[in-house]
């Protein structure tokens, strides 16, 4: 997960997944002037955080919420 320790949706993010019980690599993005553009460069993506599943990138907190909400984010887990 792409992050920035100022990134309120971050911490959602980070205790959605520690909630789960779940472990993350969390990679911090702060002290890159040019984060957004590292950002677009891995992940496709504009924004903190970015998380990825398995190298794939699925988005951000509201991505990762949803896929939680529908059980898909179980099912991406475990395969």
């Amino acid at each position: 997960m792409y992050t920035t320790r100022w990134c309120g949706y971050c911490v959602r993010a980070k205790t959605l997944l520690d909630g789960k019980g779940l472990e993350y690599d969390e990679i911090h993005l702060d002290e890159d002037v040019l984060f957004r553009q590292t950002l677009h460069d891995l992940t496709g993506g504009w924004t903190v955080p970015q998380i990825l599943i398995d190298g794939k990138p699925i988005g951000g907190y509201t991505e990762l919420w949803r896929l939680d909400r529908d059980g898909t984010l179980d099912e991406l887990l475990a395969a």
